[in-house]
């Protein structure tokens, strides 16, 4: 008799949401082209607006964002010629993990689906603003971009993450190594799909729902790069993606409508500019124009309080084993 079959909630989710059968997208197959990807279910057109408008600034390619498909949402992004695919279908009352794990399942499906594609950016949408052409130069191979300067060590998300998913050991071994951030990855398509399922499968090891947890993915994408299982590497911060959750609003100034790094020079891409007021502010003002004002959303609701406990006392129980 053999061992008995490991159960997760995590691991139902994952086999099925990688190991289906992918079709081919009959889309611009013709020649190879770029393509940008983003996971935005929840979104009303006015969170998408800054991203869509600056991005169709810089670059003509194709885009394809995971979407509710409301229609006021749908008619905006068609009118900028942005694709929209409905998140996975699942059961009434199915598990499933958070929106930051689910991206990256529905991400695979979409690159399985368009072999024509060239390099792909992996991104998040709400907070991301684009400056110039983002594939230019293009990248050689996957591309990480640091979003803190002390190092996991200094990151206590990032070390907790860590621990849970790869446990002490990895943590403190990786602890030194380049805190990168997973809401922008960037690279050849085979390499992108390469990812994606390292990272879903790296969120298995606990075999517990943290796997499926807000963070998972961020602890996944840094042992993926940094234990060498994806090829890869961690590019300095304010170059081709500025990521400045952190940086100090003193450091950052605006110049011809654009956001200036410290060091004087201007990325392609912004992401996390929204913790910033003045820089949210002037975003909203040249390209949110006919939308309202959406500051990032801070307070969660009490059903979101609820679901957030419930998660938080399914990662702490124990696992048959």
């Amino acid at each position: 008799m053999g061992p008995p079959a490991a159960k997760s909630a995590y691991l139902g989710w994952v086999s099925a949401a990688i190991a289906g059968e992918r079709g081919a997208s009959p889309a611009i197959a013709a020649a190879e082209h770029d393509l940008i990807l983003g996971y935005a279910t929840g979104y009303e057109a006015a969170d998408v607006a800054v991203f869509v408008r600056s991005l169709r600034a810089a670059y003509a390619g194709p885009v394809v964002l995971v979407t509710d498909q409301e229609p006021a949402l749908l008619a905006f992004l068609a009118e900028h010629d942005v694709a929209s695919a409905p998140p996975a279908r699942l059961p009434d009352g199915a598990w499933r993990p958070h929106p930051v794990m689910q991206r990256f399942a529905a991400f695979d499906r979409l690159m399985s689906e368009r072999p024509w594609a060239r390099s792909v950016l992996m991104t998040d949408v709400r907070d991301v603003v684009f400056q110039a052409p983002p594939f230019d130069p293009p990248p050689l191979k996957s591309e990480f971009f640091v979003e803190y300067d002390g190092g996991l060590k200094g990151h206590a998300f990032n070390m907790k993450y860590l621990r849970g998913v790869g446990g002490e050991d990895v943590a403190r071994a990786l602890a030194d190594k380049p805190c990168v951030c997973v809401g922008t990855v960037m690279g050849p398509r085979e390499s992108m799909i390469r990812f994606c399922r390292t990272l879903l499968m790296l969120a298995a090891i606990p075999r517990s729902e943290i796997g499926g947890a807000f963070g998972a993915d961020q602890a996944a994408c840094n042992i993926a790069l940094h234990l060498g299982l994806v090829e890869g590497e961690a590019s300095p911060n304010y170059g081709r993606i500025a990521t400045i959750g952190l940086t100090p609003s003193a450091d950052l100034s605006l110049a011809d409508g654009r956001i200036v790094n410290p060091d004087g020079g201007i990325s392609a891409i912004v992401h996390q500019y929204d913790r910033h007021p003045a820089l949210m502010a002037a975003m909203h003002e040249r390209w949110g124009r006919g939308f309202e004002v959406r500051e990032r959303r801070r307070g969660k609701s009490l059903s979101e309080r609820g679901r957030k406990l419930k998660e938080s006392l399914a990662r702490r129980l124990p696992e048959l084993r």
